[in-house]
């Protein structure tokens, strides 16, 4: 395995994961499945604000998974923070590669400057919440039944890890 700042040229792998999410779980809580041309404006926005994407590949070249984050609210004062994501690959889900990527998005963060990284998890999502635990993160809030997806509510939970 080896670890990669992404380019376009994985979208396509990028789009396959995010898809199977979407589709599959509450991980996103998108309804429809995202197209090449998302995938196009994603890197764009990425590319604009100097936000990685950081992925982790087998000796094939293949996207086992991959980690981002971006801005958490649009408004001037949020700008020392940013809001991440790590998906992966469902094939490679229970292997520890969300423990090889967390590192990696939070010393990208620090190195940027960035004062807070925030994660909205989907408050049923154990596996992630404990992720994130491991890392230093702490819940600091719960929006209740603010999405609805495969026919029920779902709450929204916020970790926050502080590293400026």
């Amino acid at each position: 395995m080896q670890l990669k700042n992404l380019t376009p040229a994985y979208a396509p792998q990028i789009l396959e994961i995010f898809n199977d999410a979407i589709l599959n779980s509450t991980a996103l809580y998108d309804y429809e499945p995202r197209t090449l041309e998302n995938m196009n404006a994603w890197f764009k926005t990425k590319d604009a604000g100097n936000y990685p994407v950081i992925g982790l590949v087998d000796e094939n070249d293949q996207l086992l998974g991959f980690g981002s984050y971006g801005t958490f609210r649009e408004r001037a004062a949020y700008k020392p923070t940013v809001e991440h994501s790590i998906y992966i690959h469902k094939d490679h889900r229970g292997k520890g590669l969300g423990k090889i990527l967390m590192p990696e998005i939070i010393n990208a963060a620090k190195l940027q400057g960035y004062h807070c990284i925030m994660a909205g998890i989907d408050a049923s999502n154990a596996v992630s919440i404990k992720l994130h635990e491991q890392f230093g993160f702490r819940e600091v809030g719960v929006i209740k039944e603010v999405g609805f997806k495969f026919n029920r509510w779902l709450d929204l939970a916020f970790y926050q890890l502080l590293i400026g």
